[in-house]
């Protein structure tokens, strides 16, 4: 059975051969928000329509629309709004473990090596230990480091493999221009970051280098180029529509595989309407202008720092509230740092003193640009918040690889920082009662305002991880 849900309607009815009109979708807001999800039969006929807020809590979904003021007494089921921002930053081989977790436990620990660069911030993160996806795989694995699951394992979890950074971006939806920014390497660790997945299961690929970032950002394209832009916009959604209603009237023809087979398309359609709409909203709207000057690429290592200050300036200007940065391989010249041998290979250290002692500069070169990057947030008040741009973002910074020399994927190296939780502390959990990983993510979805109470393969919150 298919339900059709309207973002205006409070109720939604089932309906076998229900259709969407899009014609009364679009004088009803653009259809912005659109829902089609599979249900049960249902055998009793008098059930006909059950509370919109209610199923999508119970479904785990959460589309956010524009702030629409007009309509706001159509959407008053709707999250407040929050300007809660989100950064997950991730590399391929993780950190070297004797010299990332400290000895102690609690806010009194010794700062080992790799967090040494972090000092002045020390009372602004928080590090874990024995927090994991409980999964295997090595370099395979991963990919899942922003999702719990591995690709081949999809299927059967209730919301695919999508990655956390991707779940807070159905949240915003199209209030900002870019629901997320996904950056990194196309030529690294399996053909390039593997770090964002979609609902549907589709890679999120990477913006390759800060030019291109920095005009996706703030460079407006010439009137012809937006009469085209909108051009595009409008024929794809005609196909769409066309590709959609075919395979709609196909639907009654299936046997019960095929069926599921055909929701899967389904799914990767809603995804491709949602970013048409998202498109459609701001190609009009003229992109901020910044006092900063147009980057160059010069490869990952030597622009990590302009990375990072983009970020910054994506999150000031409201561009995005949401970005992921991967540090791959393959385009990180260890050279830059005075090394010969590649990061991949010294991950592989062999447990040879020379080997970890060039891993370790790879590692705290890494460490020291995310302290820079604190001290950036730290520089920015948020006009809309009190605070500094630090305190209304959560910097989630770890890996999917826990021992790269052994390719191992328990125990990974995970730093959470800003958004008000209270940091200053090691917190070790016992590996007997196997903490997900996936419980962190859930208290970073809820606190950024997603209205869920399960993500991927969490148990529930993450137990000790309080506001200040």
């Amino acid at each position: 059975m298919l339900l059709i849900c309207s973002p205006l309607k409070k109720t939604v009815t089932l309906n076998e051969n229900a259709l969407i009109d899009r014609q009364h979708l679009q004088r009803d807001g653009g259809g912005v928000g659109l829902l089609s999800v599979a249900f049960p039969i249902i055998n009793d006929a008098t059930i006909t329509s059950i509370n919109r807020r209610n199923f999508l809590k119970a479904a785990g979904i959460s589309l956010a629309l524009p702030q629409l003021a007009s309509l706001d007494h159509y959407l008053r089921a709707a999250p407040a709004k929050s300007g809660m921002k989100m950064v997950c930053v991730g590399n391929s081989f993780g950190m070297y473990p004797g010299k990332f977790f400290p000895k102690e436990t609690g806010p009194d620990y010794t700062l080992p090596k790799l967090l040494r660069p972090l000092e002045q911030h020390r009372r602004d993160f928080t590090v874990f230990s024995n927090l994991d996806h409980g999964i295997k795989g090595g370099h395979f694995a991963v990919h899942s480091f922003l999702s719990g699951v591995k690709t081949e394992e999809a299927k059967s979890m209730p919301e695919g493999n999508i990655s956390i950074d991707q779940r807070a971006a159905e949240h915003v939806g199209s209030s900002s221009r870019f629901p997320s920014l996904t950056i990194g390497s196309d030529t690294g660790l399996h053909g390039g970051c593997r770090m964002c997945w979609t609902r549907s299961g589709a890679r999120v690929p990477p913006i390759t280098s800060p030019k291109d970032l920095f005009h996706k950002l703030f460079i407006d394209r010439d009137a012809a180029s937006r009469t085209h832009d909108e051009e595009q916009v409008r024929l794809r959604g005609s196909i769409l529509d066309a590709v959609y209603g075919e395979a709609k009237s196909l639907r009654k023809h299936l046997d019960g595989h095929d069926r599921d087979k055909l929701e899967e398309y389904f799914t990767s359609v809603r995804d491709v309407e949602k970013k048409l709409q998202q498109d459609k909203n701001w190609l009009s709207v003229p992109k901020p202008k910044v006092d900063y000057p147009e980057p160059k690429y010069k490869g990952i290592v030597e622009d990590l720092p302009a990375l990072y200050d983009l970020i910054v300036l994506a999150l000031q200007t409201n561009s995005t509230r949401i970005a992921t940065l991967e540090i791959a391989s393959k385009d990180f010249d260890t050279g830059f740092l005075g090394l010969k041998a590649g990061y991949h290979k010294l991950s592989h250290h062999g447990k040879k003193p020379k080997n970890i002692r060039d891993l370790l500069v790879i590692e705290k070169y890494q460490m020291q640009q995310l302290a820079r990057f604190f001290d950036k947030l730290k520089a920015v008040s948020d006009d809309d918040e009190k605070g500094s741009l630090f305190d209304q973002t959560m910097i989630l910074s770890g890996s999917g690889m826990g021992n790269g020399n052994a390719h191992t994927n328990s125990d990974l190296p995970i730093l959470l920082a800003g958004a008000g939780f209270r940091h200053g502390e090691h917190k070790s959990y016992s590996r007997s009662q196997q903490v997900p990983l996936s419980n962190l993510y859930l208290s970073m979805l809820q606190r950024f305002g997603v209205e869920t109470d399960f993500f991927s393969k969490s148990s529930g919150t993450l137990s000790g991880l309080d506001f200040a």
